[in-house]
């Protein structure tokens, strides 16, 4: 039986990897005949492609992304929960394609390991999970986004309120497991680490920040 187990469990680790290594943004540049790497800030997430193709193309790369961490979560559940495991949950999956889809899309296979940030496909895969601690997230993202008008410092404090707001559902009763807490502390490690250039852009102020029309 815990061999079963482990071996689901790279099934489900692959399977994560794979959603999450799918390059939307760099796609939606090709489309449009432009190489997403070599223009912006070089990262192939919503927001460069935002800024370099413009909101049509950007909102689109933002929900495919958000999508893939939301459909392989939700996947992973729906086919673990009618199974039976006394080692293992279905919850545990979950959290383990989660955090496969997100290192997918932060290293891609397909583009030399080098991919977006991971907060849209974070944001996608928690959703999954647990639906009332990423809207909570999201409110604070947007209220720091249109105090600030930076996406990363905006990301930044949202990541790191993650595991404030999970902690404080768990102690109310609105989200249970342990695991959920230990993965919302990953997440926020994996997204603040991907923005180490984001750190050096604000200390210089040469941060891109957008502006009010």
């Amino acid at each position: 039986m815990i061999s079963t187990v482990w071996l689901l469990a790279s099934a489900v680790a692959l399977l994560g990897y794979l959603f999450g290594s799918f390059p939307a943004g760099y796609l939606a540049g090709r489309i449009t005949g432009v190489d997403i790497r070599e223009e912006g800030s070089g990262n192939i997430g919503a927001t460069n492609v935002l800024r370099v193709l413009g909101k049509r193309w950007g909102y689109a790369v933002f929900f495919a992304d958000a999508f893939k961490g939301f459909a392989v979560v939700r996947i992973i559940l729906f086919v673990t929960e009618r199974l039976t495991f006394p080692h293992a949950s279905a919850e545990y999956f979950g959290i383990l394609a989660a955090v496969s889809c997100v290192a997918g899309h932060s290293f891609p296979i397909w583009l030399r390991f080098k991919g977006g940030k991971g907060v849209a496909t974070s944001a996608g895969a928690l959703f999954g999970l647990m639906p009332l601690a990423v809207v909570t997230v999201f409110l604070v993202w947007l209220i720091i986004f249109e105090t600030t008008r930076y996406v990363s410092v905006a990301s930044i404090v949202a990541a790191s309120s993650l595991p404030i707001v999970v902690a404080l559902f768990m102690r109310w009763k609105l989200v249970e497991g342990i695991g959920l807490l230990y993965l919302s502390i990953v997440m926020t490690i994996l997204v603040i680490w991907r923005h180490r250039s984001n750190f050096s852009r604000l200390r210089s102020g040469t941060e891109q920040r957008f502006t009010r029309k």
